[in-house]
């Protein structure tokens, strides 16, 4: 059994989600562009022991209405909720905006020991939507640390898909962008070798959204650079939104195309997920049993 507790503004904004019995390991769910409370996957991971925040880190009350010079201190200060909980043990999982967010949070705050990173980005991207000020435009940094904006790649719009495009792919924009302003990446570039905890990444290398697979394999190559080991899971099949056992799985938006098969995106979210139980020490009978 588990327990809910909803927390609608404040610091700390999103679900709460307690086993009955905890194991002492936090996890903090965070979800992209979608703007998603992702309070299935934390009830899945707080039905194993975890506590679990499912975390609304903008769009919420007092939050940036968009992923525009977010302060990386909101999940810092989810980390220190979990420890106030009691938990020993702090995961950060994040997806495609919330990857990168997870990578940047670790590499700044050595409490997290697992960082699993799913359709992640090696760089940090210009702004998606308005920030406080209720401004897109011009281009800021999707994210922030102690007041200050983080280097951050714009996007080159010449590929950008045509206005009325169903279901566009905006993965050629991106990697336009990383050539166009290939002088900007060192500097953008997410300083994963400053992470202490254990990485997982998982990307589908038919990601139609952004190039995440070769953002993991760069993340893999930095590592190496500075002597570190992580781990990355692909399958050739699958696009931006991998899916675990038994959750629900999520049509793309229309204004985006994710890539993939929906056959191919679970079949990386369970090979994913076996990895996910095995790091952090963790056993799901009702996959175990199957």
């Amino acid at each position: 059994m588990t327990t809910t507790k909803h927390l609608p503004d404040g610091d700390i904004q999103g679900a709460l989600i307690s086993p009955d019995t905890p194991n002492g390991l936090g996890i903090i769910i965070l979800t992209g562009s979608s703007g998603r409370v992702d309070v299935e996957r934390a009830e899945r991971f707080a039905k194993l022991g975890a506590t679990a925040l499912a975390l609304r880190w903008w769009g919420g009350k007092g939050q940036p209405p968009g992923i525009n010079l977010v302060p990386l201190e909101i999940f810092v200060r989810g980390v220190d909720r979990l420890q106030a909980e009691g938990c020993d043990r702090i995961a950060l999982l994040g997806t495609s905006f919330g990857a990168m967010a997870a990578l940047l949070t670790a590499a700044r705050d050595s409490r997290i020991d697992h960082v699993i990173a799913i359709s992640p980005s090696d760089v940090v991207w210009q702004n998606n939507g308005p920030g406080t000020d209720g401004s897109a435009w011009p281009p800021r940094s999707a994210f922030a640390w102690n007041d200050e904006p983080l280097p951050f790649i714009v996007w080159d719009p010449r590929v950008w898909p045509p206005f009325g495009t169903q279901n566009p792919a905006y993965r050629p924009m991106y990697e336009l962008s990383l050539n166009t302003f290939a002088e900007d990446v060192p500097a953008a570039s997410i300083p994963v070798e400053q992470i202490r905890g254990d990485i997982l990444l998982v990307a589908g290398r038919a990601d139609a959204l952004w190039p995440s697979d070769t953002a993991a394999r760069r993340i893999v190559e930095r590592l190496e650079r500075y002597g570190r080991s992580s781990t990355l899971i692909e399958h050739p099949d699958a696009g931006h939104s991998p899916v675990f056992p038994g959750e629900t799985q999520l049509a793309a938006p229309i204004e985006r195309a994710w890539g993939g098969t929906p056959a191919a995106d679970r079949e990386l979210g369970a090979a994913a997920w076996n990895l996910i139980l095995d790091r952090l020490r963790l056993e799901d009978a009702s996959v175990s049993s199957s």
